[in-house]
Parts: C-alpha cells; structure tokens; sequence
C-alpha cells in the first residue's frame, strides 16, 4: 500500500462551501486566513474543504464565477501557511448523501452525470496542474450499496475526462454506505497509479453519534463512555437499533466480548480495505472521522488516541471531521482545555 505523502494528518473545514446558507455573508464570515493559520500552526498538513455545486453552479447549471474565487482564496491560504488541499465535492447536482437536501436522480440521468463530469473538467481546467498540493475528491458519500456498479462506472468516465486536462492530480474515489471503510472492497481497480482510496469512519456509531438530532432512531439525551466492553455497546444498541446491534462485533484477537475496546476494534474494521488497497498497489485515505459534540473531552481524546493507533500503524493518511461548530468542532470553546493533548492524535 503506498504512503500519501504531505496528506498524512488533515481538518476538513465543514460548514464553510457546503451544508451551509449559500450566501456571499457566509462564505465571508465562516471562516478566514487566520483559521488556516491555526491548522498549520496545530501541526496539520493539509485541509479537506467541502464544496456544494451551488456555490459555483446555478440550477440551470451555469458557473458562478464569484464562487470559483472562494475555492482559489483556500488555495492561496494554503500555500501561504503550509497546507496541502482537497477539493471534495460534497453535493453535485441530483445527489447529496442527506436526503433532506431533496436531490435526486443523479444514478439514473445521464444529463445529470455529464453536468458532473464537465464540473469536473472545469475544476481540473482551473487546478488540476498546481501540483501536489491540490488533490480532487469526486463526490462525497455514495449512499446505496445499489449504486455501486453505475458509481464505478461513472468514476472511470470522469477520471478519464479529467485526464486530458490533468494527468497526475491525485484523485480520491469513495464507495458506497456513505463511504464506509467495509464498501472500498468494491471499489474498482484504480484507473492509474493517482488515485486514492477513500473511506470515512465514525464507529462505533452508537457512541460518536450519541445524541445526534439527525439520526431517527437516537434518543436526543442518550450519553455513554467510549471504553466499555464489547457485549455493554450490544447491549446499549439493542433498544436503539437491533441492526446496530447485530452489525457490532468482537475483533479477532479480543479474549472475549467482555473486553474493552480498544485499537483491535478499528483494526478489523478496516482489514479489508487494507488488503484491498495492498492489492492494488494505491493509497487509502480517511476522510472523515470525528466524535459529536455530546461526548466529553476526556472520552473524545480517547477515541482519537484508539483509532490513530491504527492509521499510524499502516501509514493511512486521514482528515478529521470538522474545523469548526458541524457538531463536532475541534476549534469550540468546550475543548480549549484538551485540545493540546488532543492534538498529539489527530
């Protein structure tokens, strides 16, 4: 498996282009060079930024050419304090990974594919040959395990496009279930030796997720402590979703389900993405993980310490998830006081 170098330790900077009011007052506001000043100076080497089409597309589909300049400002910040960037596009449109955001029929409209693929080729146009400092995430979040086949395909036609303007920019390809690290396994071969395999990891989900407002099936005050043992997170699931409790396991290597967890947990989860990038001979990359907001600061550090193990060990390059507020601040006032140690495990 190869060592993504200069996109080993990252923040995205959600809420900022994406899942955001799209107005000029926001994009403004949110956030500025001094944040990016403040990721260099944490130790980080590069941001992961979100970008809705909305921000550089009108619904007829033509470019907003004040919505490029946001994306070029995050450029020139990088270079200025030591980053690398990757552009990922979080919403294209006809699909977004939350359905509350009402786009549909990207998987099954052909107009709607090619809209995508020419965004693409626009984008590689403007920075497809800065060099490695710039790295391009197709789309964020393939849903359906049904769309896995038609998104391999759609993958390949516009890495192909890309390549014509852009032969050797990194470019990331996520699988299905919202980019689960169990999905990469189907993700075809890489189409040539710059492509990145990407995953997103928030397990176990009962305990990164607690309290979320956004999940049906949680109770809004449900708290609980990371490190408890395998059969306490069944038996915490088991009123709040039997798929989560059947889905939960005990690692190979833990001596019973009355252990704790700990790093063997992450290590099975990502087992076969490991091989499968080993297989392949390409990068795998995280990029997304983080704890809500609910958690305390001593369990966050735990969490984080636990599951860098594992992309220490095997070299994973990872983006944790967010910058700022998007429930799970880094920069929020509740964690001024952890956040030095908290640092080391990014």
């Amino acid at each position: 498996m190869k060592e993504w170098s200069g996109y080993k330790k990252g923040v995205n900077i959600g809420g900022w282009l994406s899942q955001c009011k799209h107005t000029y007052e926001h994009y403004d506001s949110f956030v500025s060079e001094d944040d990016f000043k403040i990721i260099s100076e944490w130790g980080l080497d590069h941001v992961r930024i979100p970008v809705d089409y909305n921000l550089i597309e009108d619904e007829a589909g033509n470019y907003i050419d004040k919505g490029f300049t946001y994306i070029d400002k995050a450029i020139e910040w990088c270079g200025k304090h030591n980053l690398n960037m990757i552009l990922d596009l979080h919403m294209t449109f006809g699909f977004c990974f939350d359905s509350h955001y009402g786009q549909t029929g990207f998987f099954e409209n052909e107009d709607y594919q090619e809209r995508f693929i020419k965004l693409w080729e626009n984008f590689a146009t403007r920075y497809g040959n800065i060099g490695e400092r710039v790295a391009f995430e197709l789309l964020n979040e393939v849903t359906d395990q049904s769309y896995s086949k038609t998104w391999n395909a759609i993958a390949k036609r516009c890495i192909e496009r890309i390549r014509k303007i852009a032969p050797s920019v990194k470019i990331l390809v996520g699988s299905y279930w919202n980019n689960h690290v169990s999905s990469v396994k189907d993700l075809d071969s890489p189409y040539d030796e710059n492509i990145v395999y990407n995953f997103h990891c928030y397990e176990p989900l009962i305990f990164t997720h607690q309290g979320a407002g956004w999940i049906d099936v949680m109770p809004r005050d449900f708290r609980m402590p990371f490190k408890v043992s395998y059969k306490e997170y069944k038996a915490l699931c088991h009123p709040i979703s039997t798929t989560w409790e059947k889905d939960f396991f005990v690692p190979a290597g833990a001596a019973s389900e009355d252990e704790v967890i700990d790093s063997k947990y992450f290590e099975e989860q990502f087992k076969q993405a490991i091989d499968k990038a080993e297989k392949e001979n390409t990068y795998l990359y995280c990029g997304e993980y983080g704890v809500i907001e609910f958690v305390s600061p001593e369990d966050t550090i735990e969490w984080y310490k636990t599951i860098n193990e594992v992309f220490t060990k095997y070299n994973i390059g990872r983006a944790a998830w967010s910058y700022k507020r998007m429930d799970f601040g880094l920069s929020d006032a509740r964690l001024d006081a952890a956040r030095k140690e908290l640092l080391k495990y990014l």
